[in-house]
């Protein structure tokens, strides 16, 4: 099949290129995101695929749909940012990659809680510049330290299986209580639970509408004070302001970030040339106890290799007639 790419980098030409080999697919590579401005450049394409930020509303899908395109290929887990109903009633299939590496993300997620709190990104700069004081790198030991978990799909319970490494008492919830849950220790309790006990907040769950904003200004004054609050999932799961005024007052007392609501006009680019106008986003970053990075969690070559084959062989089920095992439906 005959297939475009879009927001694609080097690396995503590097690895979808090594991979296809196998499975002889035309592969375009395009760097601009797919939008109601780029779709039509989807013509003489078979199937799109798009990443985390590309917009595959209403008015992209019918653009699509004039250009003949059967197949959006989701190159990630989160499908929020297509419409799927709009995509069905326009006959266009939409298949994901459901699982990658959970150890990807959730080590990533490790990587903020330690950072954050052993303060190791301080640390290195006060050394390259020969400064060797204690004062403000405090941090305290995770053993004994209760982390709530907010969703326990694949991930969830890979972070839940580290942190009990660790030994932490790790509390849990979701919609559904997975099996594996019990055998990991996880104590399965509801929200507000959650939000009472923990002393860390690390976000797993996906992007829907019961989801949006699940940290808002009311849920965060149901948190222990000095909370540390992580998301590696979808930046829309947590209000900002809500965030930034709880930074203020230190309700929240450490932040790690690998995802931001407003993240599609910023991560993925060079930036550093630019004045950024976000000034929501920079007054995060004005706060010495906010650590972001620019999703990158999933960003592991094991990752990119599941994500690849994955992609390609939806892609191939798709053009010989199979079923579709990683079909998103409405």
């Amino acid at each position: 099949m005959k297939v475009a790419f879009f927001s694609t980098r080097k690396y995503d030409s590097q690895y979808f290129s090594q991979y296809n080999a196998a499975y002889n697919h035309e592969l375009n590579f395009l760097e601009v995101p797919l939008n109601s401005h780029t779709a039509p450049l989807a013509k003489g394409h078979d199937a799109v695929c798009i990443f985390v930020n590309d917009q595959a509303n209403e008015e992209v899908l019918q653009e699509l749909a004039r250009q003949e395109i059967k197949l959006i290929a989701l190159r990630c887990a989160g499908f929020n940012n297509v419409d799927l109903k709009a995509a069905a009633a326009l006959g266009i299939k939409v298949v994901r990659v459901p699982a990658y590496s959970p150890y990807s993300v959730a080590e990533h997620t490790l990587a903020l809680i330690l950072t954050l709190n052993r303060k190791t990104h301080r640390a290195y700069n006060r050394v390259k510049e020969g400064n060797f004081a204690l004062n403000g790198l405090m941090g305290f030991d995770l053993h004994g330290r209760t982390i709530g978990l907010i969703g326990l799909g694949k991930i969830g319970l890979v972070t839940a299986g580290i942190l009990k490494g660790f030994g932490c008492k790790v509390v849990g919830y979701d919609i559904a209580r997975p099996a594996e849950a019990d055998s990991l220790g996880i104590d399965f309790v509801d929200l507000d639970t959650l939000y009472a006990q923990s002393d860390i907040i690390s976000l797993h769950c996906p992007l829907t509408p019961d989801t949006y904003h699940i940290i808002n200004s009311k849920s965060l004054a149901k948190m222990k004070k000095g909370v540390m609050l992580i998301n590696t999932s979808r930046g829309a799961l947590i209000d900002t302001k809500a965030v930034i005024s709880a930074l203020k007052s230190e309700k929240v007392s450490y932040l790690g970030l690998d995802v931001y609501e407003e993240e599609a006009a910023l991560f993925f680019e060079d930036k550093s040339e630019n004045v950024i106008q976000d000034d929501i986003f920079m007054r995060l970053l004005s706060f010495n106890n906010v650590l972001i990075t620019g999703h990158q969690a999933f960003f592991t070559s094991d990752a990119m290799q599941g994500i690849v084959s994955v992609t390609l062989q939806n892609i191939s089920d798709f053009e010989e007639g199979k079923a579709l095992k990683n079909q998103v439906l409405p």
